[in-house]
């Protein structure tokens, strides 16, 4: 028997609560008749075909896994080099960079306002030197990288560009994922610099240059990932998620791009909750909804830009720091709805990330879980094994319907910015959330450990911990670049970079230029500073 002493209020103290995590009603039995106004010749077809329901290509996993990414980054570049060395060792296909906040949000490690988050929830990145030594040893012609950044995503993927440059690598083979959702950050995570038009100018000048120079690379990844954590429902994750995608790509449109030049290099980011049924709705509604919104809305006729990839990540937000071991299975049935939803690349978050980040050992459990999935369970041998479930076809149909009747208010409100401007969509997360924070506060929500089956006494494990010389030797080696580098040189790209901000050219170039001069992270984002200004957050009540 468990040293831990488990104790449970009494079932009948307990009020049912017969929905799922988000809200939606669950009959006690779906059978033909919950789904009596469904055409499966119209919504369900086959694997790869129109509506693209059960996954966007005929064989899927049959012919090769999803991608296995573990998202790292901490300290130093050095320090994440190591670890990105380590996952890759053990079997890791794709990395995944996380960067620290003031690499975030265009500010140098020895700004004034970075003081003490250098290197904490992320890496440190200032400059092309850096980011040499985050991939040194590996060959980035090889490995697909996704990259959470945006507002700094220019920035960031041309530093990666001249990291591959330097290798000798052919940019027309580099493959990955710049996040570069700035919409989502006005929304839920508020890490933006730019006003909003500014800053979808970057977006779009992003996918204009990736076009011809990194066709492989997905030029966005459009995040419901941190809508959902920050409280939404799963409906409204589909809805606010799609609703950013239509915002981006008329933005393309606008800024003269054709659909099928760049809707093929757009890619999606999602949470994989806890509600496992849902959860599996939840992809194959948004890969349906996506499908007819590109064919209908924007007229796209390459089958390729009908198609919605997507990563998916296991959600942080329900993770506990009590009995943090039940993380373990917490994200083992996160992984498994993404994987049964037909994602493209997962990320499984580690169980000690409620606590800090995450640990070597930590790490390798949650990447073995995704590879026991894979190898062990056959939920892979077949593709989309739960189509045709009356209760997965029904909840697929309701979100749907659902984020649908969103999506016409959200038109009817002059679209996506002005939704977002007006306050519509941050009031409408934050009810979601603070529903379901009442929920688990009155018990009709349980979470394990934290609520209920509460342990007597906890029992700690080893946490991660920063080393508290990091931050005094970025800025050491920050200074020793800045003073060693062609200033000159570095002068003139930034002054280039400031004349362009100032017209319709695309900005991609100068930063490129900039960054194989040596200018850092924030010298470059100062330069749009100086012509865009900074975004101010109206206050809504």
């Amino acid at each position: 028997m468990s040293d831990h002493k488990a104790k449970s209020s009494a079932a009948a103290d307990r009020k049912p609560r017969f929905t799922t995590l988000s809200g939606l009603p669950i009959e006690r039995l779906y059978s033909e008749e919950s789904l009596r106004h469904w055409n499966p010749e119209e919504t369900l077809g086959y694997p790869g075909e129109f509506p693209y329901t059960r996954g966007i290509y005929p064989t899927m996993y049959r012919g090769r896994f999803w991608t296995m990414r573990q998202y790292a980054g901490f300290g130093s570049a050095a320090e994440s080099n190591k670890r990105y060395r380590y996952l890759l060792s053990k079997g890791q296909a794709g990395l995944s960079v996380a960067f620290d906040l003031p690499t975030q949000i265009g500010m140098d490690s020895d700004h004034s306002l970075a003081l003490g988050e250098v290197g904490k929830v992320g890496v440190a990145i200032d400059s092309l030197e850096d980011m040499e030594q985050l991939f040194d040893q590996i060959p980035l012609e090889k490995v697909s990288t996704s990259m959470t950044i945006n507002s700094t995503a220019a920035i960031l993927l041309c530093l990666y560009v001249a990291v591959a440059k330097k290798q000798g690598a052919d940019l027309k083979k580099l493959s990955g994922t710049t996040q570069n959702d700035i919409l989502k950050e006005y929304i839920a995570r508020g890490t933006y610099i730019y006003p909003v038009q500014h800053a979808m100018r970057i977006v779009t000048d992003i996918f204009g240059w990736c076009r011809d120079s990194l066709p492989k690379w997905n030029t966005i990844s459009i995040s419901g990932y941190h809508i959902r954590e920050a409280g939404s429902t799963a409906v409204q994750e589909v809805a606010f998620t799609l609703a950013d995608g239509i915002a981006y790509v008329d933005a393309a449109l606008r800024a003269g791009l054709v659909i099928d030049e760049f809707a093929p290099q757009l890619s999606f980011f999602f949470n994989a909750h806890n509600d496992l049924l849902e959860e599996v709705a939840k992809f194959r509604a948004a890969r349906r909804l996506w499908a007819k919104i590109v064919r209908d809305r924007f007229h796209a006729q390459d089958q390729r830009s009908l198609l919605l990839r997507f990563h998916a990540q296991t959600a942080g937000s329900s993770l506990t720091a009590q009995q943090p071991e039940n993380n373990i299975v917490r994200v083992a049935i996160q992984a498994l709805a993404a994987v049964l939803g037909g994602c493209q690349s997962l990320h499984t978050n580690s169980m000690d990330e409620a606590l800090a980040l995450p640990t070597e050992e930590s790490a390798l459990i949650a990447l073995r879980t995704q590879q026991i999935i894979a190898n062990e369970t056959g939920v892979a041998n077949t593709t989309d094994p739960v189509a045709g479930s009356y209760a997965i076809e029904a909840l697929t149909n309701q979100i749907e319907e659902r984020a649908q009747e969103y999506l016409v208010k959200i038109d009817s409100m002059g679209g996506m910015i002005k939704a977002i401007e007006s306050g519509f969509v941050q009031s409408e997360i934050q009810r979601a959330a603070y529903d379901f924070q009442r929920a688990v506060e009155t018990k009709e929500q349980i979470v394990v450990g934290m609520n209920d089956f509460v342990a007597a006494e906890e029992r700690g494990i080893p946490t991660l911990h920063i080393d508290s010389e990091i931050e005094g030797n970025q800025v050491q080696r920050l200074q020793a670049l800045r003073a060693n580098r062609d200033s000159v040189k570095s002068k003139s790209a930034l002054a280039e970079l400031e004349r362009r901000a100032r017209t319709t050219e695309n900005l991609l170039p100068a930063i490129l230029a900039a960054v194989e001069a040596y200018a850092t992270v924030g010298e470059i984002s100062d330069a749009l500073r100086r012509v865009y200004g900074e975004y101010q957050e109206s206050v809504v009540i």
